[in-house]
């Protein structure tokens, strides 16, 4: 079962993800609505992919992904955007392994969930 660390600082989000996570079978291991909670809890949730609002991430993006990554060397880390522009070449050029829309359906979503777990799983 792959295991789900969401952060995210509004609570609605966290609640839709969370139900597209268990729908998916997926196991939701921690949330945080701050950076620095997901810091200190990811690591110890031995996580498999963090889903982290690009909002929530400090002024310096890089370097906090950098951060986290250290902590959870084995966790895919997936962005959240609100838009998609050049937030999406931005989450990625920070060192994220992939990015989902928080515009998309929930079944779009669901298709982005399914194919990183899948890549988890081939590891």
């Amino acid at each position: 079962m792959t295991r789900v660390y969401i952060a995210d600082a509004k609570i609605e989000e966290r609640s839709a993800l969370r139900l597209v996570l268990l729908d998916l079978k997926m196991e939701v291991v921690g949330e945080a609505a701050d950076w620095a909670t997901t810091l200190a809890q990811a690591p110890i949730n031995r996580t498999d992919m963090l889903l982290i609002d690009w909002d929530l991430l400090p002024r310096s993006p890089g370097a906090a992904l950098d951060q986290l990554r250290k902590a959870c060397p084995a966790a895919l880390v997936i962005i959240l955007i609100s838009h998609l522009d050049a937030r999406h070449q931005a989450a990625l050029s920070v060192g994220a392994d992939a990015f989902i829309s928080k515009g998309e359906t929930p079944d779009r979503v669901a298709e982005h969930l399914q194919a990183v777990a899948a890549s988890i799983r081939s590891r």
